[in-house]
């Protein structure tokens, strides 16, 4: 095995100039197929509050010698979006296939849930950051709306998340086999299949302040590139190397990982998918419209070399990855799903001209923005051009950078690029051709030149919002008012359980879309953490089994559980 410790520490004097992933790498690739006893371990890798800034993707500041070589032996995807530039928004999205417009989980965020019931300081927290009036609720997606998970677990995989949810809405019981800090692979019967997810923490936005005093791992002088709409000052610049030395940490953490899969003998049967949930940390970003906030890099490494170290141009949303996980796996993707594979057996067969985007409510501070983009030109329609773009969003008003830019603005020391983002009002609508403007700081609306373009793209949002019935152009308070009526969050219904004669369980929930989880015998004692099986249809129990059952729809509370020991005898 190699040293990856010692390998990070000629990393940190820059004398590493290659790094091997495949070295002691062995095992027998199995073919992407249907057949589950030959199906494929996918495994996401998502680093937080993180855009291309790794060598693989053009930006040379900083070694990165783990992702530099899985884009070596991957494929490196250079036109991937999501449909959000913030967290809860964009989760909701890959865990569901569809857009967070669609599926009421725009506004950033509904409530404290991102990981189990909220403590009272969560839910203090989340009042003082919450326009009045505005209640800390789920978002109810339609009834067919499935966390694609579940998808999975019906056919036979195991399922585990380490350890982040934030979809806006509670995951339901039957989600994941495993779901904390310590889940992995680990816990699944021998040779089934896993999809595995691990949140990389290290590049979290909140990082570059609160380990503002942290030793980096990058040179203390190291020079780093300043976009332009951001001051080049030296505590800017300390920021920028604060976030490149977080870079390098997360590195190290996928390392770690594919050490682990490559230890149990899985590296090279399983898929590797690494990107990042949304834009960089910094402002203009994190929650923008912008390419900085919705472009992100994507590798995905095949475990036979499957198109090996090359390059992927196509357009690629978020929605697009819970349909391309099934299709790998041989599952057709339902219906409802907005997104379409692009990858698997069920891949699209031609790539979607566009890409959508939006935003909408952040903590107390409502706007309401939609995106159109092409390879090429992007289009964003304000539907508050009468407010600034900029709001003093409580959380990043933390970064030394955000106190920075608050400095010069009142020296009026802002350059005319950096000053954009606080004028009072916004145009109604902006066209920008991000191949020769890439920081997108040149509007192009008004220019007659462009103007078949911006027909074009006006045309497609209209269309767009319209044929998704986006759920932001209802007022929030209203949009609560029909998720959970008179503000009281629905109730899953209590699912009925029939044995008959032969021993024979069939269960049910008058719940539309309620999903039934049961678990047999679990032990040590009944209500342990042992994992729900999805219920899909009747099967045979022992006399004196205990079988506990609960259901529950995504956005409902669940139903409580139902324990029944079965005492009779057959006939």
């Amino acid at each position: 095995m190699i040293n990856r410790q010692f390998l990070y520490s000629i990393c940190f004097f820059f004398l590493v100039s290659s790094y091997s992933c495949s070295s002691q790498r062995k095992g027998q690739i199995k073919p992407l197929n249907a057949e589950i006893d030959s199906a494929p371990n996918i495994v996401w890798i998502v680093a937080e509050d993180m855009s291309a800034n790794i060598a693989a993707f053009g930006d040379s500041t900083i070694s990165t010698p783990i992702l530099d070589q899985l884009a070596k032996e991957g494929v490196k995807y250079n036109n991937v979006y999501t449909p959000s530039p913030v967290c809860s928004p964009a989760r909701s999205a890959l865990i569901t296939g569809m857009y967070p417009t669609a599926l009421g989980t725009h506004n950033m965020r509904t409530g404290p849930w991102w990981d189990g019931v909220p403590s009272p300081a969560r839910l203090e927290r989340y009042e003082r950051f919450t326009p009045k009036g505005v209640i800390a609720y789920e978002a109810v997606p339609p009834p067919k709306v499935k966390m694609f998970t579940e998808i999975l677990r019906k056919s036979g995989y195991y399922t585990s998340n380490n350890s982040k949810e934030d979809y806006q809405f509670l995951k339901t019981a039957t989600a994941w086999d495993a779901c904390d800090d310590d889940a992995d692979w680990r816990g699944r019967k021998s040779d089934q299949p896993f999809f595995s997810v691990f949140n990389l923490f290290a590049t979290h936005e909140s990082q570059i302040w609160e380990r503002a005093e942290d030793n980096l791992l990058v040179d203390k002088d190291l020079e780093v590139p300043v976009p332009a709409y951001l001051p080049d000052t030296k505590i800017s610049r300390r920021d920028i190397r604060r976030m490149y030395s977080n870079i390098v940490e997360m590195d190290k953490q996928v390392g770690d990982i594919l050490d682990k899969l490559e230890a149990d003998g899985l590296l090279d049967n399983t898929i590797i998918m690494w990107y990042t949930d949304h834009g960089g940390p910094f402002p203009r970003q994190k929650r923008s419209l912008h390419d900085s906030g919705i472009k992100v890099p994507m590798i995905i490494r095949h475990p036979d070399k499957q198109l090996v170290g090359t390059e992927d141009n196509r357009m690629i949303s978020f929605v697009d990855f819970a349909p391309t996980i099934l299709s790998l796996v041989g599952i057709k993707p339902p219906e409802y799903m907005q997104g379409k594979a692009f990858l698997g057996d069920f891949k699209r067969e031609q790539e979607p001209k566009y890409i959508y985007a939006a935003t909408d409510r952040f903590d107390k501070f409502y706007d309401q923005a939609r995106a159109v983009r092409d390879k090429r030109f992007k289009y964003i329609k304000y539907y508050r051009p009468e407010i600034p773009i900029f709001f003093p969003i409580g959380y990043r008003e933390n970064m030394a950078m955000m106190k920075e830019l608050h400095r010069l603005r009142e020296k009026d020391s802002l350059t005319e690029i950096q000053k954009i983002w606080f004028k009072p009002t916004k145009p109604s609508e902006v066209l920008y051709d991000t191949e020769k403007d890439p920081h997108e700081v040149v509007n192009l609306a008004g220019n007659p030149e462009y103007r078949e373009m911006l027909l074009e793209l006006r045309e497609e949002n209209a269309v767009f919002v319209k044929s998704i019935d986006d759920l932001g152009f209802i007022n929030e308070k209203e949009l609560i008012e029909k998720f959970w009526p008179n503000g009281i969050q629905p109730q899953t219904e209590q699912p009925i359980i029939d044995i008959d004669n032969n021993n024979i369980v069939s269960i049910s929930c008058e719940t539309n879309g309620a999903t039934i989880g049961y678990r047999l015998n679990a032990s040590p004692t009944v209500g342990s953490t042992d994992s729900w099986k999805i219920y899909s249809g009747e099967f045979q129990i022992k006399n004196g089994d205990v079988i506990e059952v609960v259901a529950h729809r995504i956005g409902f509370q669940p139903s409580t559980v139902k324990t029944v020991q079965h005492s009779r005898s057959k006939n």
